[in-house]
């Protein structure tokens, strides 16, 4: 059940495309909260509100904020006329989008032309802060020159305008454009699934490179099979069938304190061990041969090794392109710094990327 409590909205802080936080005043408590614009329209100081207390109450991490359920100040919200399609479908915030797939939408036809990824690089990350490493590589080692498309699954947040690493990814030119798919919304395109968001992202956004990743969070539990970042051995597949070329980036840490998370983590082995029934290419970075013996065990005895092509790579260049784009990243709080070889990790799948479009041209 929902936990819902009355407030007001005391200020309007930092705002991006779709969403702005708020300062609310909730038990006589100034707190923070999030207003996605798509879903219940803008919101200015005195506003009275109607918030999701929820994920504050129970102490959540990545989204940990209230939410803002409804503007009782400016009650009448219209939808846009086009589109058909529903996301976060038969629930009271269900939201109406213009999908690729229909028929109004005006690049229909690029995306009904695209019938494959005709050998497209995907980068295939299990989290979202995967993404900003991977983007500033390629960027970088491209000249700019390679056309970076965020797919972003619903395996974690559903409204991109949740993330600020996306939005600042945008403004920087990093990447080019996004697609919301499944029940994810809020792109510069939307999509059913997962396969025709990856068609739309190469037919309809021009995509050079397809990086596919959730948005911010991840839902899970210790279980090996409890949590949204199997969808990585997913898109695997999905990339094989439309005829991409899938690359892998696997979740890697030597600082995260949980055993499961230890070297390679449980998700990656699973994921990539289990659920992907197809190739891929696996891409870490050159490590010291202590964590690199560690990992090498791992990758045999998850069955990575036998199913998939692994190789390592030397991807210093990755701290060079997050101080070239000014980008601060963290995961699980940990910045590239404490948690080096997470972020090489995703920098080396960029660089590998590159490394097809070369051969390629």
């Amino acid at each position: 059940m929902l936990r819902i409590r009355k407030g007001r909205v005391a200020a309007v802080g930092e705002t991006r495309p779709g969403a702005g936080e708020l300062e609310v005043i909730v038990n006589g408590k100034r707190e923070r909260a999030i207003n996605y614009d798509d879903v219940t329209g803008t919101v200015r100081p005195g506003d009275e509100v109607i918030l999701n207390t929820t994920a504050v109450y129970k102490n959540l991490g990545t989204g940990g904020v209230h939410f803002v359920l409804a503007n009782l100040s400016t009650v009448r919200k219209d939808a846009r006329e086009a589109g058909h399609i529903m996301k976060v479908r038969y629930t009271p915030a269900q939201v109406k989008v213009l999908a690729i797939e229909e028929e109004d939408h005006p690049q229909n036809h690029l995306f009904k032309a695209t019938r494959t990824l005709a050998k497209t690089p995907v980068i295939i990350a299990s989290l979202h802060s995967a993404l900003a490493p991977a983007a500033a590589v390629v960027h970088l080692l491209s000249g700019g020159k390679a056309r970076l498309v965020y797919l972003m699954t619903d395996g974690g947040a559903l409204p991109i305008a949740f993330s600020k690493l996306v939005a600042g990814l945008k403004e920087k030119g990093l990447v080019a454009a996004t697609v919301t798919c499944g029940h994810a919304f809020g792109g510069d395109y939307e999509a059913i699934n997962v396969y025709s968001g990856l068609l739309a992202a190469k037919g309809a956004a021009g995509a050079d490179v397809i990086v596919a990743a959730m948005g911010p969070g991840v839902a899970g539990a210790a279980d090996e099979f409890g949590h949204t970042a199997l969808e990585q051995g997913e898109l695997v597949n999905a990339v094989n069938i439309l005829g991409g070329l899938p690359v892998a980036v696997p979740r890697l840490s030597f600082a995260d304190p949980r055993e499961r998370h230890r070297g390679l983590s449980h998700h990656t082995r699973t994921a990539l061990g289990k659920i992907a029934l197809s190739t891929c290419t696996v891409v870490l970075p050159e490590m010291p041969p202590e964590k690199r013996a560690y990992v090498e065990k791992q990758l045999v005895e998850s069955g990575i090794t036998a199913r998939h092509r692994v190789i390592f790579l030397n991807a210093a260049v990755t701290f060079r392109a997050l101080r070239e784009y000014g980008l601060e990243v963290t995961t699980m709080g940990r910045t590239i710094e404490q948690d080096p070889e997470y972020f090489l990790a995703a920098g080396a799948a960029g660089i590998y990327a590159v490394k097809i479009l070369r051969k390629s041209a």
